[in-house]
């Protein structure tokens, strides 16, 4: 019982910390090149995932995982870029992790915790793996890396939670090198895309992202000016603002 309460004690206390403190000094950004290969075998270009073909190249991703897990960013040293494709793959590398572990399943929700633990309330509070010896989550990894150390709204577009309504899985890796024009093309085909976002002149219905985030997006104006930053349709000032039902079942 005592052990059991120091656990729970030791979880509620890293839940309740501002910031992570993940990362190390001395790394060098490793390549995710392994990470591509496998995007590029077992994600279709509209992001639908066979993870069957995860499954059966599961000790490629391990390799991946363990590359990641063991060169964490040099926040000093590491370009905003460099750190921004690391966080991001290695959100998306891990969530693929965490369904192949399960499968099969209908839902990244159905491993929500049976057994409430405080700071540990969904699957994304899990602490299911480790970036530089410090175990994580893929909450830590969103809320207080991309979203709380980094201004870019587009990361929205680039992580994946396995489901429909989430924006599609990019079947090659984030990189450094070309990584505006990876998140432009993410944001533009996502908002763009009919069956998660409809867009007319007088009237949007938009994903719950946009809901669940939208601070992240209204920073430098209103809901509509970020639509419209992409949008192929020219969405009036004051349109009617709608959010669509969010599809949870998984991307496969």
């Amino acid at each position: 019982m005592r052990l059991l309460l120091i656990i729970i004690l030791s979880v509620f206390a890293r839940s309740c910390q501002g910031a992570s403190t993940l990362g190390a000094e001395g790394t060098q950004p490793p390549s995710h090149q392994v990470w591509n290969e496998l995007l590029q075998q077992h994600v279709s270009k509209t992001g639908e995932v066979d993870y069957k073909g995860f499954i059966k190249d599961k000790a490629k991703l391990q390799r991946y995982l363990d590359t990641i897990s063991n060169n964490p960013p040099d926040k000093k040293k590491w370009s905003e870029a460099e750190q921004l494709a690391y966080w991001i793959n290695a959100y998306n590398a891990y969530t693929v992790k965490l369904i192949i572990d399960n499968y099969p399943l209908q839902s990244i929700q159905d491993l929500h915790p049976t057994l409430k633990v405080p700071g540990v309330n969904t699957v994304w509070h899990k602490r299911f793996f480790k970036i530089g010896g410090k175990e994580a989550s893929l909450d830590e990894i969103e809320h207080k890396i991309l979203r709380k150390q980094f201004n870019e709204p587009r990361i929205h577009f680039a992580i994946n939670c396995a489901s429909f309504s989430c924006p599609p899985l990019r079947n090659e890796a984030f990189v450094a090198s070309k990584l505006d024009k990876q998140l432009d093309e993410m944001a533009r085909a996502f908002i763009n895309d009919p069956k998660r976002n409809k867009l007319t002149p007088d009237r949007v219905a938009v994903s719950q992202i946009f809901n669940w985030f939208k601070g992240d997006f209204t920073k430098n104006g209103s809901l509509i000016d970020y639509l419209n930053k992409y949008s192929r349709t020219k969405i009036k000032p004051n349109a009617e603002v709608d959010y669509m039902k969010y599809d949870w079942s998984l991307n496969e």
